[in-house]
């Protein structure tokens, strides 16, 4: 039987992981702000909640660890104790330590045991060297300041411990100068820089631009209008404009209580801009019509006025559930997530079988009642999908701790800059994405930054940027990782190729395709193995897990100024929209993100196109490939149904590896919501195809892979005009 305390007991050790996650964040974001109050109160009170909840659950070693870190950062708290790299150093390895205490819960590894009782030591040497604490409470540091007596001259001024700011929203009205060009003024770097500081929703009014005919191109007519919600504060807003002050109208807002109650309605808001007033807003909400239709239509306010304040009304709603987002919710096990998007998808899968019967038996009640379940079940699906996706930035935050470790083992200095953390992806996704990010960063590290010494010869910082970027793009997410190291080796690639024989010494290649061979199995430069790298399976491991996921990965190098490696990824992998298309009586799905047209043409054409394989489609030359010879569809030989070939024939054009390719199929029926199925051991190493769904009628329909189908083409083409060549 079990113990009751068991359940009690995994709540809490879940939840001690994530403190122990969010105290590794905290401890590396003040490594570079030691001085942030609010930081070392956050890593405090992580620690101590750690220690009480594991005394009340029996984790005595847990408890008496985390007591000696708590006495530490306390020490750092009252300013006694100075934080300084090497303390982030030992704290970091306290967190791991406390990490591996959680998860054995009776007897201690000798080897964990003894680490542990050589850290508490440590603990306890840096608790010793702390200052006795003076009459006031408040730690100082010294701040360079120039002195209005002499050039040059500085002076030492007190300065409290940082108190992080709470984050508020401004409405911010940008209006510059009609001249404000003539002086080299870049207006939209100064507003891509506002973004930067936080949320932001920017509003371009362009109705005071003239006709084409009397437009002057050296005055500017637009103006801007923000709502930021930032912590950097009113002051941060203002040094972005302050060198075109004198030629511009900026006016700043403070939009206060919206972040402890509901956003205000669009009447409200109207009137708070002074856009029109009370009396107009309550006379035109008695028509029962919407609100801005009624203004615009009485010509009180402008179409852009309200649009404007639709953008204010929506930022708030949105900062408005983020606030409410960590006191409502709730914490659900993934296994049941996972088990409610499986019924979702039975559901989608049946509700086709639905649709196919209402068409099949003409009933036109069957037919609405078809359609109004597909619309919930739509709903239901979007839903559900959203509930899985997560933001990226909890996989972005532990990778600053493996560029941080990486450096201290290298003898290098790198940072890492994250952007984009907020874009969301699939748990899934997610989950799968992390080896492939660690081989890349690490990758950066040791191949791509220079030591500090080099990168001062190269007129370079000492210390190198990883920047980690992810952004939509469609249906998939652009995943960025760049250094601003050497760039890769062209010649040392190139040797290293020959060498193994994956290309011919005299072999001319375009540099993506060389530089595409880093992602061969075993491939490395690296001239002696070390614990971090040179025995080739970083980057191989790379492209393995990005196809599994059905995303491509791109390099792009300048030499002596970095790489940025480029991973394009679906968004979800549980339910996406196809285009179904038929091939011998068989059919197959196109996934609809890659599709970028379907074009006709005739069986002798395509014939008399001989073995160049190659059309053309919109003035560019698309190489294609016959599906139904690849798949040796219609051949009753292999075991194919034995169907002739139409005698008008249809090319899927998709995109694929950064080009496009053709897919000739017999026909394409139509846009179809698939539910995707995992392929059996027996056939997932079947080449062109990722997955299976089933259609309406219970026939199953594969899933093509394009990017495979286009690594294909594109070896069929080389091998094509090799022989041509010769």
């Amino acid at each position: 039987m079990s113990n009751p305390m068991d359940k009690f007991k995994a709540t809490f050790r879940e939840e001690a992981f994530e403190l122990l996650s969010h105290l590794e964040d905290g401890l590396l974001e003040l490594e570079s702000q030691p001085l942030n109050g609010e930081l070392i109160n956050a890593a405090f009170r992580a620690i101590h909640t750690v220690k009480g909840s594991a005394a009340m659950f029996g984790y005595d070693s847990v408890s008496k660890f985390a007591h000696e870190m708590e006495t530490a950062l306390d020490l750092c708290r009252n300013g006694t104790l100075s934080i300084t790299k090497e303390f982030i150093g030992l704290a970091l390895k306290g967190r791991d330590q406390l990490r591996q205490l959680m998860e054995f819960e009776g007897v201690i590894p000798d080897d964990i045991a003894i680490e542990g009782a050589s850290l508490l030591q440590r603990f306890k040497d840096f608790a010793a060297k702390a200052k006795p604490k003076e009459a006031s409470a408040v730690a100082v540091s010294v701040v360079a300041e120039k002195s209005p007596g002499a050039e040059g001259e500085t002076r030492a001024t007190e300065a409290p411990l940082a108190e992080a700011q709470l984050e508020l929203s401004y409405r911010i009205s940008f209006k510059p100068s009609k001249g404000i060009f003539k002086n080299g003024t870049r207006v939209l770097n100064l507003v891509e820089e506002l973004s930067n500081l936080g949320r932001a929703d920017i509003i371009p009014h362009l109705e005071l631009v003239p006709p084409l005919e009397a437009l002057d191109p050296e005055c500017c007519y637009a103006w801007w209008e923000a709502i930021l919600t930032t912590a950097a504060g009113e002051n941060a807003i203002k040094d972005i404009f302050i060198f075109v002050e004198e030629l511009s109208e900026l006016k700043i807002e403070t939009l206060r209580g919206e972040l402890g109650g509901k956003a205000k309605p669009l009447g409200e808001i109207l009137i708070d801009r002074g856009d029109v007033s009370r009396d107009d807003v309550r006379e035109a909400l008695g028509s029962q019509r919407k609100l801005g239709e009624v203004l615009v239509e009485n010509k009180l306010v402008s179409r852009p006025q309200v649009e404007s304040a639709l953008v204010e009304q929506e930022h708030l709603k949105k900062v408005q559930e983020r606030v409410d987002s960590g006191t409502n919710s709730i914490r659900v096990a993934s296994d049941k997530l996972d088990a409610l998007v499986d019924l979702v998808g039975e559901l989608v899968t049946l509700q086709a079988r639905l649709a196919q019967t209402s068409i099949d038996i003409s009933d036109a009640s069957l037919a609405s009642i078809s359609e109004q379940f597909e619309r919930l079940i739509s709903q239901l699906r979007d839903n559900t999908m959203s509930i899985r996706m997560l933001p990226i930035g909890s996989t972005f935050n532990k990778f600053r701790r493996v560029v941080r470790d990486l450096s201290l083992e290298l003898g290098k200095e790198a940072e890492l800059v994250t952007e984009g953390a907020d874009t969301e992806l699939d748990k899934t996704v997610i989950e799968k994405l992390g080896d492939p990010l660690v081989h890349i960063i690490r990758n950066s590290v040791d191949h791509g930054i220079e030591s500090p010494d080099a990168r001062v010869r190269a007129g370079k910082p000492r210390a190198g940027v990883i920047k980690l970027a992810a952004r939509h793009s469609g249906a998939y997410v652009l995943i960025q990782v760049s250094d601003d190291g050497k760039g890769l080796d062209r010649e040392a690639i190139r040797a290293k190729a020959i060498e193994r024989g994956l290309i011919f010494p005299n072999q001319e290649i375009a540099d993506q395709e060389l530089y595409n061979i880093i992602f061969e199995p075993g491939f490395s430069t690296a001239k002696a193995v070390t614990s971090v790298s040179g025995r080739g399976v970083g980057m191989d491991v790379v492209k393995r897990e990005i196809d599994s996921l059905g995303g491509t990965a791109q390099l792009t190098t300048k030499p002596g100024a970095g790489m940025t490696v480029t991973l394009k990824i679906p968004l979800t992998l549980a339910i996406i929209e196809g285009l179904l298309v038929r091939i011998a009586g068989e059919f197959f799905v196109v996934p609809l993100s890659t599709v970028d047209g379907c074009i006709e043409i005739r069986n002798d054409q395509l014939g008399a196109l001989g073995e160049r394989r190659i059309i053309n489609y919109r003035d560019e030359l698309v190489p294609y490939i016959r599906l139904r010879g690849f798949f040796a569809c219609g051949n009753s030989e292999t075991g194919g149904k034995d169907e002739a070939e139409p005698e008008i024939e249809q090319i899927v054009i998709a995109s694929a590896q950064e080009y496009r390719v053709g897919l000739v199929v017999d026909q394409v029926i139509g846009d179809y919501q698939i539910v995707i199925k995992p392929l059996g051991r027996m056939y997932r190493d079947v080449d062109g195809v990722s997955g299976a769904t089933i259609l309406g009628d219970g026939t199953v329909a594969l899933i093509l892979d394009v990017n495979r189908l286009a690594l294909v083409v594109q070896r069929e083409s080389g091998l094509k005009a090799a022989a041509g060549g010769a």
